[in-house]
């Protein structure tokens, strides 16, 4: 975790409460050493992920604020269907928020009911309690309608953050279609304002060839992973998942190549992080952000390992690419849209061909079961784990449901993964 002498002034610069700061800071940092640190044979180019998140409050931090002294504007947002690539070719900077942890909830529910899904009380308990210091500096914080607690908390949320909503259609057909793309020019235009820079089609196609790359490098990580035995923990995989949303995206490209040639390496040696055999994993369903660990902590402390995500944080940020070939602003833009009308969210309706996403990721990770993940009181994710799981199951996968928060409670959740495992049969 950020040495707190370095940074102090800082975060008080920031408006940070500094005492619960240090706790939050101590706290993650022992469950970072007794999860991540703890695992055996991690591959050495690990070492910078581990100093990303170290430095998540520290560095990240103070790079961000250079950024911004030498004007820059820093966009800060939730989720995948904001549009990064609008943000860089404005000259921005955009950067994920704090969301994973159950902090400032008592806060939070003065303006959010109890039964809201974790994460959204997070992000706004992180904000009430002055913890997240990428709130505390962006020049905006983008949200988007993916469902109605995000969209009920916005309206509170704007009394304490400068907020721009994007409106997300609920469908992807041709009408839905238009709206999103309207949206995007909406958004285009929001950026430009606040930057004062023109997006062209030469600088959206220079930040559409940026974050295709970051995305080639994720879905080379991913494809590693099908290897047995499994090069990489699925913890660590998480981990680097989950960075991309914070880190410079040409730095971090760069390092997640690093990272895969090292496992290149220990694939052609037959070199991995568990025996070959071991039941394997994939998790599906709701997003997971630092430092939201629990569930493939329990799964790989049970003995297996999880080689895959179908998730925000996993193969819904990487899986497809933007189109670079449009000559125009007007054509990249379209092919934005259609990028992100094929993210296979549980905000659309209907969204059946998650199931032969799932099946597809399973057959060729070659996993063994399907666990999915449900964040308590995210609606639209647990209607979806319900048909998901019978359509599965009629393939002759086997799924675990499982439903749960952000408290460290893991007793009868590692019951439940046990017995699945159990059932498990190592050509299932």
């Amino acid at each position: 975790m950020p040495r707190a002498e370095e940074y102090r002034q800082m975060w008080q610069d920031l408006g940070l409460d500094l005492e619960a700061h240090d706790g939050l800071l101590a706290v993650l940092g022992q469950a970072y050493r007794d999860i991540y640190l703890a695992q055996a044979n991690r591959p050495r180019a690990m070492a910078y992920f581990d100093i990303v998140v170290g430095e998540i409050h520290g560095l990240r931090v103070r790079e961000l604020l250079d950024a911004r002294a030498a004007g820059r504007k820093v966009v800060a947002t939730f989720c995948v269907f904001v549009p990064e690539e609008v943000v860089l070719a404005a000259g921005g900077v955009q950067v994920g928020l704090c969301g994973g942890a159950e902090v400032g909830f008592d806060r939070a529910e003065q303006y959010l009911p109890q039964a809201t899904c974790p994460l959204i009380k997070s992000f706004f308990g992180f904000k009430l309690a002055r913890l997240c210091p990428f709130l505390e500096l962006a020049d905006l914080v983008v949200g988007e309608t993916t469902c109605d607690g995000k969209k009920k908390a916005y309206e509170s949320f704007a009394a304490f953050a400068p907020l721009y909503v994007m409106e997300l259609p609920q469908t992807k057909a041709p009408p839905a279609r238009a709206l999103w793309r309207a949206e995007l020019d909406r958004f285009t235009a929001r950026i430009e304002d606040l930057t004062g820079n023109r997006v062209t089609g030469e600088n959206l196609r220079r930040a559409v060839a940026t974050l295709n790359a970051r995305r080639r490098a994720l879905a080379r990580l991913a494809a590693l992973r099908a290897a047995d035995p499994a090069p990489i923990s699925g913890l660590d995989a998480l981990l680097v998942n989950q960075i991309s949303f914070y880190d410079d995206p040409e730095r971090f490209t760069d390092k997640v190549n690093e990272l895969c040639d090292e496992l290149d390496d220990r694939v052609a040696r037959g070199v991995g992080v568990a025996p070959a055999g071991t039941p394997r994993i994939l998790v599906s369903g709701s997003p997971m952000a630092i430092p939201n660990w629990k569930l493939p902590h329990v799964i790989e402390t049970s003995g297996a390992v999880v080689v895959g995500e179908e998730s925000c944080v996993g193969a819904r940020n990487f899986r497809d690419l933007v189109d670079p070939a449009p000559a125009t602003r007007d054509g990249l833009l379209d092919a934005l849209a259609d990028r992100q009308l094929r993210t296979e969210c549980a905000c659309f309706t209907p969204n059946s061909e998650r199931t032969d996403t799932v099946d597809r990721m399973a057959r060729d990770l070659g996993a063994h079961g399907v666990v999915h993940y449900n964040l308590s009181f995210c609606t639209p994710f647990a209607a979806e784990a319900l048909r998901l799981g019978r359509e599965l199951a009629g393939r002759g996968r086997q799924v675990l449901r499982v439903e749960t928060d952000y408290s460290q409670d893991q007793g009868q959740l590692r019951t439940r993964v046990e017995a699945f495992l159990e059932m498990l049969a190592p050509d299932g």
